[in-house]
């Protein structure tokens, strides 16, 4: 049997250790800033790319090539371009993919910094960008222009978990000369493997579900090989480089992957059933409910919902803070992805940056709350919301 052969959860515990030469059976951290060559030609033929090997840990590690191959087993994907963060595997894809005056399409239902990036920065840089409907097939369709280079999606979304329909928009983007990329960060590949369904390319913030908790910072870039060669020039480049210790750390967050992601969606389906009972709550935004307008094809998409839960409160930002302010047990801070069950105010947080119109455009209101459901016993959960919800 290869790793060919290998199922998921062999894959997010094995695939890589061709890294390994010494026979470690514990992945190796490679703390190192260059490498040394034999002699002067295979120097040169390292740096000319006829010999493969290591050369500088800015483009060039071990402990990243592991993470790499391992991630990129898991998402079905050729080739993998590791990052510093989330937020610079989306600045090394555009800025690999892209020049001043193309145009890139994406959703308004996007993090808040996701937004301020193509609507501000990359902006001033000559990039034109278009916002538009995440689930409205007719808007992306509508939006595509002769000089459109990308799609960008992330599904389902933050922090109102809607979900498109990925192979739509592939298909979209195929007729339109473009490539779609998808932000799998709140799925991961234990729950949704977009290529499958027609992407061109996968974007993970490694920080959250991948590392599992709140340790490190981290991203990637996934795809065909041929696509993501500019993305790995950018890197090499620029040098928004993944650290080998915090790949080293996402090695580990792997091995657990697939556990972790059926308990957080176990947990996060128990907590949105039971806050649609709850009469202060006016709406729960969740996958895995058979009221979210998506459900059907969240269900095609996804092996379950994920481990996000958001709702609005009534009484807006006033009830929301208050919620908020009385939690015991929830972490108040806007990561997510951490075994720790975590509790935001997206208003006043992660889309703070927005324009009141454009968080209106995207539905988020002031008395919407995230909670990104950790690993606790859920009844405990429960019990920390239960006291605000009476206060």
């Amino acid at each position: 049997m290869t790793d060919d052969d290998w199922k998921p959860e062999t894959l997010a515990v094995r695939a890589g250790s061709q890294h390994t030469p010494l026979g470690e059976n514990s992945e190796a951290l490679f703390l190192t800033s260059s490498f040394v060559f034999d002699n002067a030609a295979q120097a040169a033929a390292r740096f000319g790319g006829q010999e493969p090997g290591n050369i500088y840990s800015r483009f060039t590690n071990p402990t990243v090539s592991m993470f790499q191959d391992r991630l990129a087993a898991l998402e079905g994907a050729e080739f993998c371009v590791a990052t510093a963060s989330g937020m610079s595997a989306i600045l090394a894809c555009v800025m690999g993919l892209c020049s001043a005056g193309d145009h890139v399409i994406a959703s308004r239902s996007i993090f808040g910094t996701t937004v301020q990036l193509f609507g501000n920065i990359l902006k001033r840089w000559g990039l034109e960008v278009t916002f538009v409907a995440l689930t409205k097939l007719q808007e992306w369709a509508a939006a595509v222009r002769p000089n459109t280079k990308l799609l960008f999606v992330e599904t389902p979304s933050n922090p109102l978990t809607e979900v498109c329909d990925i192979a739509a928009l592939a298909a979209l983007a195929r007729s339109s000369g473009a490539l779609l990329v998808v932000d799998n960060c709140f799925c991961t590949p234990a729950l949704q493997r977009p290529l499958e369904h027609g992407a061109d390319i996968v974007i993970h913030s490694a920080t959250k579900y991948i590392d599992g908790q709140g340790r490190c910072l981290g991203g990637a870039v996934l795809g065909k090989k041929e696509i993501l060669e500019p993305v790995y020039g950018f890197l090499r480049t620029a040098g928004p480089s993944m650290s080998a210790f915090n790949a080293w750390v996402f090695l580990k967050g792997l091995e657990t992957l697939h556990l972790r992601m059926e308990a957080h969606s176990r947990n996060a389906l128990a907590l949105a059933l039971w806050l649609e009972q709850q009469p202060q709550v006016e709406r729960v935004y969740y996958p895995g409910l058979p009221s979210h307008p998506q459900y059907e094809l969240a269900k095609r998409q996804q092996k379950s919902g994920g481990g996000i839960v958001s709702f609005d409160l009534r009484g807006g930002q006033e009830a929301a803070w208050r919620l908020i302010d009385s939690t015991r047990l929830l972490s108040i801070t806007a990561n997510l992805g951490d075994a720790k069950s975590t509790i935001t105010h997206p208003a006043t947080t992660t889309h703070s940056r927005v324009t009141p119109e454009a968080r209106a455009a995207a539905g988020i209101g002031d008395g919407l709350v995230r909670i990104a459901v950790g690993l606790e016993n859920v009844e405990d959960i429960k019990a920390d919301l239960q006291a605000g919800l009476r206060a």
